[in-house]
């Protein structure tokens, strides 16, 4: 690769390369304040779809260590969105070391709050709204569970923020630090936004998990308690490598449900589901 950029996002290192500069250009500014690794965990690649597509109608195909042989291209407008998501993909498909949660989770006195639910239920909004509070943001894609001690370590990546959640943290967050709009995405409109100074200062530390919350946009306000069986199953499905990991895998996903209080929250606003989190918070005595 002719332009390439290499970064440390809590435990795992990924060297991205690309035959163009703008995306690693945009990397390398958006990850300046992040560490290099010492040696790479991963590898992604930024391939022009065919020969000529480098230069006529320049379209990115994904490529890398683990790949979706099916996946397809995005025109190079969209290349810092093929670099986060290949980077995503190299962590969901091959990595081992911990068990994978698709979800956000912030942390406060070495306590975190996991909160995981389908596409467009606001967990990414939601972490980033409550480290805006005072909260550190530990990581808005996976939570990483610690199979041997419980505890949850951090995946700050940058946080891509989807449709109307792009104008309304840039109205709440205004000296964020903010990548391009990117239009037209497979999955609409997408910036991303850098985790601020305290999370990627941070992103070594680990936390015990104290809450798991299941958060839904666009209901009425409402929270309820989630069974342990209803948590599991529903964790299952959020995670990437828990059939990978066996007995290791199911031990720690049993003793994580078990151990930590977990609630829903539906919500109709940013502001009832941020109400709704401090209010579980103090339930599991988060004020103390």
């Amino acid at each position: 690769m002719r332009h390439a950029f290499a970064v440390r996002i809590g435990p795992v290192g990924f060297r991205i390369g690309s035959q163009w500069r703008a995306p690693v250009a945009q990397l390398q500014s958006l990850y300046r304040d992040y560490p290099t690794p010492d040696v790479a965990d991963f590898t992604v690649r930024l391939e022009p779809s065919a020969p000529w597509r480098r230069w006529v109608r320049p379209s990115v195909a994904i490529a890398g260590d683990f790949m979706l042989p099916d996946a397809a291209p995005l025109p190079l407008a969209h290349g810092l969105l093929a670099a986060e998501m290949a980077m995503n993909l190299q962590v969901a498909l091959g990595y081992r070391r911990h068990l994978l949660l698709h979800a956000s989770a912030v942390e406060r006195d070495g306590r975190a709050i996991v909160m995981t639910g389908e596409s467009g239920a606001g967990k990414s909004t939601l972490a980033t709204l409550l480290g805006a509070r005072g909260w550190r943001f530990m990581g808005d894609e996976f939570v990483l569970l610690d199979m041997a001690t419980g505890l949850v370590h951090a995946f700050p990546r940058l946080i891509s923020l989807k449709n109307e959640a792009v104008e309304e943290v840039a109205r709440l967050i205004p000296d964020g630090r903010f990548g391009p709009v990117l239009h037209d995405t497979p999955k609409g409109t997408i910036r991303h936004l850098v985790p601020d100074a305290q999370a990627i200062a941070a992103m070594d530390r680990p936390a015990t998990p104290a809450l798991l919350l299941f958060p839904r946009y666009g209901e009425a306000a409402e929270t309820r308690e989630v069974g342990a069986g209803e948590a599991f199953v529903r964790l299952t499905q959020a995670s990437t490598n828990y059939a990978l990991l066996g007995e290791t895998g199911f031990a720690a996903l049993t003793r994580f449900v078990r151990e930590v209080p977990r609630a829903a929250i539906d919500y109709p606003d940013t502001d009832a589901a941020i109400h709704a989190v401090e209010a579980a918070w103090e339930q599991v005595g988060g004020g103390a």
